[in-house]
């Protein structure tokens, strides 16, 4: 338990730090173009602790949920002192502005970056050459499940074992079809109760076929209700060779291909976000789980606990980058009060003013943020209600990594 509540603590504390890190991309390059910067806070409500140094407060508030960073001028519509005009960010030129409202995601991606980097040269990266052909590492007899984790007795060598097939034997298809992943094996087996499969298997250099009467056995759903599953008795030896580790130069190639990999999965996972939403409201209400829905600070903190339980430090670290990773492209969205849509804001009076200088006319200045506000409060509602339903789902009906 006591490892478990370091995890919990430990990752609630990087997400702080990715957040603050977030505000402070903004904040560092605010500085550099010669903005000023009032306030830089993390998390929202009432003030638990502040301290001023220069022009900026720098403070901690009661909801952890984000942060903000209040730099003078960020629109037409904010009131600025005569002082603060000259370093108003709206004042500044229009790359500037990008650059700043772009300057958390270049952060995140910093971030996700070198955690990747660190654990390429001291822990590893998933091997992407890793063979996951199921070996087979015991066969055992069937017995129904009587309790989230206990089996009824039983003796014997199973359904697969009575049917010849032995330890070390390399699973390569069933019923004729590829087999990749021992998952995969286990999960076709369970939907087929009372039937008979063929076990493609390579044995000693032989390839040769393993007829396998599945057992019909009783298993639990998440909601621990009885249901007919199948089963054969097999459990997979451990894969090999999961990690590489490499030199610090490798480790910047072997770096490079793993964020593309794994920027490529946020992307996807961002795409399906929305529609993962009602699987989480019917989660609430006791439905299963998605293991790869989306989780709330809660809920990524709760499996947190359970990777440094199990000492899986390098699991930890991959997912405070892949956090880092959807911070940023999350960010991106081009809908205010996001990042991105203040980028889409200044991009579309840049365009607006080209056509305007076509025309002959002068520049028509900064946009009027008053127009976006239904937008804006829509975008903000909902993000609080999405985030609320996920924080209620990780309560109730949390992920979890292993049972």
């Amino acid at each position: 338990m006591g490892a478990y509540l370091l995890g919990v603590v430990l990752f609630a504390l990087g997400i702080a730090v990715t957040i603050a890190l977030h505000e402070a991309g903004h904040m560092f390059t605010a500085r550099a173009f010669g903005m000023r910067v009032r306030r830089y806070f993390i998390g929202f409500g009432p003030t638990v602790w502040s301290v001023k140094r220069g022009h900026t407060t720098y403070g901690v508030a009661a909801l952890p949920f984000g942060g903000f960073c209040d730099i003078a001028g960020m629109t037409a519509q904010d009131p600025v002192t005569a002082e603060e005009a000259p370093h108003a960010m709206v004042n500044k030129p229009w790359w500037q502005r990008v650059a700043v409202l772009s300057g958390g995601v270049i952060m995140n991606m910093i971030v996700g970056v070198l955690i990747i980097y660190g654990l390429a040269v001291t822990s590893g990266l998933p091997n992407p050459h890793v063979d996951t052909t199921p070996t087979v590492g015991e066969v055992s007899c069937v017995s129904d499940q009587t309790g989230p984790e206990t089996l009824a007795d039983c003796t014997g060598t199973g359904p697969a074992g009575e049917a010849g097939v032995l330890v070390g034997d390399r699973i390569v298809a069933l019923d004729g079809e590829p087999v990749e992943s021992f998952v995969q094996l286990r999960d076709t087996v369970l939907g087929k109760p009372g039937e008979d499969v063929v076990f493609t298997v390579e044995r000693d250099g032989r390839t040769l076929d393993v007829t396998v009467p599945v057992a019909p056995v009783t298993r639990l759903d998440t909601a621990g209700n009885p249901v007919t599953a199948g089963a054969v008795g097999l459990s997979s030896a451990p894969l090999e060779n999961l990690w590489v580790s490499y030199g610090p130069v490798a480790a910047v190639g072997a770096t490079a291909a793993f964020t593309g990999d794994l920027f490529e999965a946020t992307v996807r996972g961002l795409a399906s976000f929305p529609a993962k939403i009602p699987g989480v409201v019917a989660s609430i209400f006791g439905a299963e789980r998605d293991m790869e829905g989306p989780m709330s600070v809660v809920g990524a903190s709760r499996v947190g606990g359970e990777l440094v339980e199990r000492s899986l430090w390098n699991m930890f670290w991959m997912m405070l980058a892949s956090l880092n990773f959807f911070l940023a492209l999350f960010n991106l969205v081009p809908l205010p009060p996001l990042d991105g849509g203040h980028i889409a804001v200044v991009l579309w009076e840049k365009v607006r003013d080209f056509f305007r200088r076509l025309r002959g006319l002068a520049p028509a200045g900064p946009a009027n943020y008053e127009k976006l506000l239904p937008i804006t409060y829509a975008m903000a509602a909902l993000l609080l209600t999405v985030g609320m339903l996920v924080i209620v789902a990780d309560v109730v009906n949390p992920v979890r990594l292993f049972g």
